[in-house]
Formats: C-alpha cells, sequence, structure tokens
C-alpha cells in the first residue's frame, strides 16, 4: 500500500511540472513569435516620385526600371511580379530554399501560393492543344463503342465443362429417390472410336 501511495504522489507531481511548463510555454510563446518580425520587410506607401521609386527598387531588388507597382495598391508599394512557376526553374541550382527554388531576399510573387511547384502552371499549355485532346478523347471513346456493337454477337466466355461431384452428382445428397437413382458416367477407359 505504501509503495502505491510513493507511485501515486510521484505521478501527480510530474504532472503538475508538465501542466506548469505548459503554462509556461504558452506565455512566453507569443514573445518569441514577435522577435521574427522584421519590420523592413513591410512595404511602404506607394512610390510617388522616381527617387521613392528607385528606393523602392532597391528594397526589392530590382532594377529601377523593372520596377512596377501592384494595380490593385492593396499592398502598396510591393511590386507587380511576373507569374513564372518555380518549374520553370533550373532544378540543379544551388538554392537556399531548394524547395521553392529561390534564393534568400529574393520577391516572390504577390500570389506565390498559386504559382509554387506544387500547383498548376498557367504558363504551360501542354502538349497538345484543347482541340486535339477533345478529337483523341472521341477517337477512343468511338472505338470503344464500335468493338461493343460489333463483338455483341460474339460473347466471349471460358470454355468450361458442367461440374462434376461424386456419387452420381449428389443425387441423394439433392433429395433424389433411391430407388431411381441414375448411373452417371464421366469418363471411361475404353478407346475413343
Amino acid at each position: 500500500m505504501a509503495t502505491l501511495r510513493k507511485c501515486l504522489s510521484l505521478l501527480t507531481r510530474q504532472t503538475r511540472l508538465q501542466i506548469s511548463q505548459q503554462k509556461a510555454d504558452l506565455t512566453t510563446t507569443p514573445v518569441l513569435a514577435a522577435a521574427y518580425w522584421n519590420k523592413d520587410w513591410k512595404p511602404g506607401p506607394l512610390p510617388r516620385t522616381p527617387e521613392e521609386r528607385a528606393a523602392a527598387a532597391k528594397k526589392f531588388g530590382l532594377r529601377p526600371e523593372d520596377y512596377n507597382v501592384l494595380a490593385d495598391g492593396d499592398l502598396e508599394e510591393y511590386p507587380h511580379l511576373p507569374a513564372v512557376s518555380s518549374q520553370w526553374r533550373d532544378p540543379f541550382e544551388d538554392y537556399e530554399f531548394a524547395a521553392d527554388r529561390r534564393n534568400y531576399g529574393e520577391p516572390v510573387h504577390a500570389d506565390r501560393d498559386i504559382v509554387g511547384l506544387d500547383q498548376l502552371d498557367r504558363n504551360d499549355h501542354g502538349r497538345y492543344s484543347y482541340g486535339e485532346v477533345f478529337v483523341r478523347f472521341l477517337a477512343i471513346f468511338a472505338g470503344f463503342v464500335a468493338a461493343h456493337t460489333l463483338l455483341e454477337p460474339y460473347p466471349y466466355f471460358l470454355p468450361q465443362m458442367p461440374k462434376q461431384y461424386p456419387f452420381n452428382n449428389l443425387y441423394l445428397e439433392r433429395g433424389g429417390d433411391p430407388s431411381l437413382e441414375p448411373e452417371v458416367k464421366h469418363y471411361s477407359f475404353e478407346p475413343a472410336d
């Protein structure tokens, strides 16, 4: 009994420590997360003068002639970048973020979640046009319909003999009359004529 009491006291003490540690983690989490915010990354107001435009282009690592502001203005001074998927970039280059094929400090498209490696590429038009795909679909579908129509009069089945059961095809077991039991012969050892 004393051992059980000792185990229970140790167990409750350990769970109290775990709960107090979880509370401490919860109180320090916002402080730690706030340390990762960088005020320099926040977009500033729309550039009005050529000097502000050049400064904004330098901030995003672009040449001033390549810097264009997004049309909707929701992201203020964020540049308008072409919607080019990451899969078009060189896969053998040594990127700092290899999964995104991107380097640190590189500006990303405002809709980066749409043009990522795991999404459908808007710039890839495929090997065939939609008309060719539709014609091929119709040709394959017509081929299956023609094969079904032409081969329907000739059903395919595996050739097999009727199932053979012992004791005269289980005549008595199936409720047959013992006085009328037929003799079933499945094979004989006599030569065929």
